[in-house]
């Protein structure tokens, strides 16, 4: 078959008109399945916690009352909200949640401090040259999570790299208290959650118009300032992306404050931890699951709204 004939062929196959029950039920397929999706992963569990944190424990301390019973042909709904009041009035579940929301926040910001420079010079750096320095970025994914945290520990530890080097040149006279502080932990998230950081916003640099940037130099524009009133805003989507992707997870951290924060952190993960599987009172820790989940998609729900309306408002 010649190539003329089988362009015609593929232009013959592509004007020909789709099944009327694909036509009707694709869009929704596509949109469905997605949704279904995350249906069944998120909402799903996020309803079983609930119903867990609303329970109260049977008669044998193995079980959780039903929600909805019938009793003398009475239908009985049952709702255990004190667990939310508890967490209301306690204080020190208000400062645990204060103290992971800051750790999330500046850890978030340093990767953005970090990560822009590095997502910068990446994008403006020749094609040639990407592959290596993205394979930089991707590098740590290579080995195992919990393997690097224990390299971090002995980075950071009285007797670690660090000190070692640092009492070789003189800087100290005794080895400095690293480990089990919140300065460890920050290092940790900012170490760990730094790719998740630079490759949204790579992404969206790259694919930025040059054309704008010299535009605004051909009218007289410092390079700071076209740095700051050009790039800066035209990369706003990357910096939302980036952050939501680094604040999300370090907010329900577990692993790094159990072992590079020591017992005195303060830290929602290590307080799930505890009420799931010492203290063994699963209704009280749903409730503290559910108060997370609902302090980090409030905001992000209406930060949405708010870029929408911008959005909305912005288009012609």
């Amino acid at each position: 078959m010649s190539h003329n004939s089988a362009s015609a062929t593929l232009v013959q196959a592509a004007d020909k008109p789709r099944p009327h029950w694909l036509a009707a039920w694709g869009p929704r397929l596509v949109i469905g399945l997605p949704f279904g999706w995350l249906g069944l992963l998120f909402l799903l569990p996020f309803a079983v916690v609930l119903k867990i944190s609303l329970s109260e424990m049977n008669e044998f301390g193995i079980g959780y009352k039903a929600l909805v019973d019938v009793q003398e042909g009475l239908v009985v709904i049952s709702l255990r909200y004190s667990n939310y009041l508890f967490l209301l009035s306690d204080k020190l579940y208000l400062m645990t949640y204060l103290s992971s929301l800051m750790y999330a926040l500046v850890a978030t910001v340093l990767c953005l401090v970090l990560g822009y420079p590095f997502a910068y010079f990446l994008a403006r750096s020749p094609a040639s040259v990407r592959p290596g320095l993205m394979m930089l970025v991707m590098l740590p994914f290579w080995t195992s999570f919990l393997l690097r945290i224990y390299a971090l520990k002995g980075l950071l530890d009285s007797n670690g790299l660090v000190n070692q080097l640092l009492l070789a040149l003189g800087v100290i006279d005794t080895p400095l208290a690293m480990m089990n502080t919140p300065f460890s932990l920050q290092v940790g998230m900012v170490y760990v959650y730094l790719p998740f950081m630079v490759l949204p916003l790579y992404a969206n640099l790259v694919k930025m118009d040059l054309r704008l940037l010299e535009a605004a130099t051909d009218l007289g524009a410092r390079p700071w300032t076209v740095f700051w009133r050009v790039t800066v805003p035209l990369s706003r989507s990357g910096i939302v992306a980036g952050s939501m992707l680094v604040f999300i997870p370090c907010v329900g951290e577990y692993v790094i404050p159990a072992m590079l924060g020591g017992p005195n952190t303060l830290n929602i993960g290590r307080v799930l931890w505890d009420e799931f599987f010492s203290n063994n009172d699963w209704a009280m820790a749903s409730a503290v699951a559910i108060v997370m989940v609902l302090l980090i998609i409030g905001p992000m729900a209406w930060f949405n709204r708010i870029q929408a309306q911008q959005r909305s408002a912005g288009a012609p």
